[in-house]
């Protein structure tokens, strides 16, 4: 070995000597392999520890192997840092290489013998579950020192059983999984151990299980998580666990970045360092270089709070790395050039500083050394001429790191709105009448105020001047902040809230705009408050189907089938977001109507879709599969049922407040049980899942319903079965139905369920719809069903003598210009089979005139009639208004609809609207 490189190696560690002494023989071999110059690569680094224990069995000798690796290679790095043959990333990363290294093998090892006793561990979905080791920490960076201990938390994916004689639970294997894992190396033997693992960032801590499933993990994270393990999850790595382990990690990114600007991150960092100051003057640390002022641990604060801030928006700042990072500050503006230089030059002297403390006797410390010989070789290692010109350049170190530290806390903080708060209050006592001044007087001195924490009144002070600010620049300020105020008054004690929206001005904007529009949305956010996380972050685009598939698939994958509560609580949040996602859309995007209709129709299909195969599930998990002739098992698919959606869902045109009317079916080629301990019938069986799926869907709870629904439609009405087999549905249709029960039919269509039903409830519907028809007959029925609606639900003599149009019951609104569309596929599909093609109106509309039965000008301008009326039907849903308006502001648009009713329907009636 290069004497000089030696001597310098033994100087800076006295393990290295220990190790020397121990292993002279192998340690000559491995320099002769480099000399100690060259950088170990990921996959080198996997092969050493592949080549020292192929084909070990046996554990003693398998533990004694990796230990020997271990200072092997412990001996070449401090080789390498004494002589500064390598930089601080470099080493790190290596280190950090082997400790995943470590950890694989260790968990590959574990395993086998858990198998042989208790079987492989198999979830209840039928998968073989692995165990997910996380990296914490500087292993989740990639960034371990010399002799740091690991921080890891274990996790698996979906509960289960083992498949052995001895079976026991899926998370009781992986903690004795992890147990072992542990073991193997952290016990200390007579060549030392491996790395030190420490568990106590799982959730819980200490005295908690040791390995937690994923859907316990997110519920963890979304009930219970703090703030500082929002910074802990920053540097979360999978190093086990594939595709399962990603997903995983995934899950928690929402957790730690906020999609919207969050600036309680400070709040929670000046708290963990008042905590860390109060543990270094109890333990007098003051020279711990990763905990005292101006340390490392103040440099990862600076970079983690930044990430935790803007980490939502600002995707390149989500680095596990600390230096990478640091650079992506700079490069966003949101540190200076000079500041980056200045924390990353003292951050990479700190880590060579602690590298040279540990490397001295292999110990977890960062603590300068009291010992002269100690900082004699700490000096003559870092290239010093004594200790006091080490501690001089050393603090002057760490005054860089203070100075900005202290910068940071000082200066960042909340904007104030331009104008001062007395201005402000005087502004809008001049807009308000005496009503409102007193109602905002009430809000301020009631209880409600008196109640809250000092830390929540003085966050609302300070939101209070931005919502007046915002709300002044509204064109109706009363209106606005009345709407607001409950809002407000529902998240005083969920304060988060309103410092997003003091960092977002847009957002505050948005809303103020919102709710001078729609007092609906104002209700909605005021009940559901999570729902202002949606809000903050939209982008105001209608949702697309296939996204909304995969957002509530994803949430629904995470809760276990008995979990029934929050499956429900996951279905009515999914609903009302995307809801208000549309809503937003429509009034600040100004979306076109049919679009609004066809997002609002698609929220509506995925849930029920989701609904029904948690359904089917929970229903099968209670009473056995429906079996096939064959003896298999039968899916949702095979089952043959299907959801049938009427009136405006099955017309793709639902509103804001409609409900759903659906009717379910059921094809049965065979009579067949189920495969339970009391099996039941495949009709039963259907039944059943109809009834969980009507619980799922209308159970009033906490967070409302996922929708009203409404299964009158079916044969024989309300005293009818839930479930109607397509043989009896047929039956009814063709020989008992009343002729209002085929127009409901024409807006209906299959929107769940098995897709050879779907497409033999599409054929049966055809030919229900283009039976020949006398035209009389059809005219006859249509009036009188639309006259009993007008006497029920249209408006009174005296209301339309007071000038007042039901937009939708009256004649010449929107049921009218629908029972000309349905009208127009009764009594015209027996010569024209394509009218009875589609379920919406605008569609028959237009292939009526392409059929030549309606002229293009008459198609048009029902149409349009019919586009203008529902538009304003959506607004006044949104306004929460009902739809009785102004007959003279609606007369152009109802006389075109009467003249045509006239000459389609009832040349009886008059042409003038009224």
């Amino acid at each position: 070995m290069n004497a000089e490189q030696l001597k310098k190696t033994l100087r800076a560690s006295q393990y290295a000597e220990q190790v020397l002494s121990l292993h002279q023989p192998i340690l000559e071999q491995d320099y002769a392999f480099d000399q100690f110059q060259q950088h170990l690569s990921t996959t080198q680094i996997q092969q050493y520890v592949h080549d020292v224990l192929d084909g070990i069995q046996d554990e003693q000798l398998w533990m004694k192997e990796l230990r020997v690796l271990r200072a092997r290679l412990m001996f070449r790095w401090i080789w390498q840092d004494a002589n500064q043959l390598t930089d601080v990333v470099t080493l790190t990363r290596e280190l950090s290489d082997f400790a995943d290294a470590s950890i694989v093998v260790a968990k590959e090892f574990a395993l086998k013998p858990l198998i042989a006793k208790h079987g492989e561990p198999v979830s209840y979905s039928g998968k073989v579950q692995d165990l997910i080791v996380i990296g914490m920490g500087k292993l989740g960076a990639q960034e371990l020192n010399l002799s740091s201990d690991i921080d890891l938390i274990f996790a698996f994916d979906e509960q289960g059983e083992t498949s052995g004689r001895k079976c026991i639970e899926i998370q009781q294997f992986c903690i004795l999984w992890g147990q072992k894992l542990i073991y193997l190396l952290d016990h200390i033997t007579a060549d030392g151990f491996v790395f030190r693992v420490d568990m106590r960032l799982r959730p819980w801590g200490d005295g908690s299980a040791l390995a937690i499933s994923h859907v316990a993990l997110e519920k963890y994270l979304s009930q219970h998580g703090r703030e500082w393990e929002r910074y802990a999850w920053i540097k979360a790595r999978i190093i086990t666990g594939g595709k399962v382990g990603d997903d995983l990690l995934g899950m928690t990114r929402p957790f730690v970045f906020r999609k919207y600007v969050d600036y309680t991150a400070f709040e929670a960092m000046r708290e963990m360092k008042a905590m860390i100051e109060r543990e270094v003057a109890r333990r007098n640390i003051a020279d711990d270089i990763k905990l005292g002022a101006g340390g490392i641990r103040e440099v990862e604060f600076i970079v983690q709070v930044f990430q935790l801030i803007y980490g939502g928006s600002k995707l390149e700042l989500q680095d596990r790395q600390c230096l990478v990072s640091l650079r992506h500050l700079g490069e966003v503006g949101l540190l200076d050039h000079q500041s980056v230089l200045d924390l990353e030059d003292a951050y990479l002297f700190l880590r060579r500083v602690e590298h040279a403390i540990q490397a001295l006797n292999d110990q977890q410390t960062q603590s300068l050394p009291s010992e002269p010989e100690l900082r004699q070789r700490i000096t003559d290692t870092l290239g010093f001429a004594d200790w006091d010109s080490f501690l001089e350049f050393l603090n002057q170190k760490r005054r860089k790191v203070t100075f900005q530290f202290e910068h940071l806390i000082k200066e960042k903080g909340l904007e104030s709105p331009t104008e001062s708060f007395s201005q402000l209050e005087s502004q809008l006592n001049d807009v308000l009448d005496d009503g409102a001044k007193n109602l905002v007087h009430e809000f301020w001195y009631g209880h409600a105020i008196k109640k809250l924490p000092a830390k929540a009144v003085q966050r609302l002070k300070e939101f209070w001047p931005h919502l007046i600010e915002a709300i002044l620049q509204s064109d109706k300020p009363q209106v606005a902040l009345l709407r607001l105020m409950p809002l407000v008054e529902s998240v005083l004690r969920r304060t988060v809230y309103l410092v997003m929206l003091i960092e977002s001005k847009g957002a505050l904007q948005r809303l103020v705009k919102m709710a001078t529009v729609s007092p609906w949305i104002c209700e909605e956010l005021t009940h559901y408050p999570v729902l202002l996380d949606e809000f903050l972050s939209m982008d105001f685009e209608l949702p697309k189907r296939k996204d909304l598939e995969d957002s509530l698939r994803q949430q629904l994958l995470r809760i276990e089938l008995d979990e029934v509560e929050d499956l429900m609580r996951v279905l009515r949040l999914f609903k009302k977001s995307n809801v208000l996602t549309v809503a937003a859309s429509d009034v600040l995007a100004e979306s076109p109507l049919m679009k609004v209709s066809d997002a609002l129709t698609d929220i509506a299909e995925v849930s029920v879709n989701a609904t029904l195969q948690l359904a089917y599930q929970i229903t099968a998990k209670k009473h056995g599969y429906p079996v096939n002739a064959d003896g298999q098992r039968c899916s949702l698919d095979q089952l043959a049922f299907s959801v049938i959606g009427y009136g405006k869902v099955g017309g793709i045109e639902l509103g804001y407040g409609s409900d759903l009317d659906l009717v379910f079916i059921h094809y049965m080629d065979e009579q067949s049980d189920t495969d339970g301990m009391k099996p039941i019938s495949s009709f039963e069986f259907a039944m059943r899942v109809a009834q969980k799926f009507m619980s799922l869907m209308t159970t009033q709870t906490l967070d409302g319903r996922v929708y009203e629904i409404d299964t009158r439609l079916r044969p024989s009405g309300e005293a009818g079965l839930l479930v109607t087999s397509l043989k009896a549905f047929e039956q009814y249709q063709l020989k008992s139905a009343w002729l209002w029960e085929h127009q409901a039919l024409v807006r209906a269509r299959s929107i769940a369920g098995a897709k050879d039903l779907i497409e033999k409830f599409e054929s049966l519907r055809c030919q229900i719809l283009t039976q020949p028809r006398e035209e009389a007959h059809v005219r006859e029925e249509v009036l009188k069903m639309r006259q009993k609606m007008k006497d029920h639900l249209g408006s009174s003599k005296e209301q339309q003598k007071d000038g007042i149009f039901h937009l939708k019951q009256d004649a010449g609104g929107i049921v009218d210009i629908e029972f000309m569309a349905q009208y127009a596929v009764l009594a015209w599909s027996g010569s024209n089979p394509d009218l009875a093609h589609y379920s919406d109106n605008v569609r028959i509309l237009e292939d009526a005139a392409k059929a030549g039965c309606l002229s293009s000008d008459d198609a048009t301008a029902l149409i349009q009639a019919y586009l203008s009326e529902r538009a304003e039907s959506h607004r006044l849903a949104l306004a929460n208004q009902t739809m009785q308006v102004s007959a003279a502001e609606w007369f152009d648009t109802r006389e075109v609809v009467c003249k045509l009713w006239q000459r389609l329907i009832d040349p009886g009636a008059t042409s003038v609207a009224g």
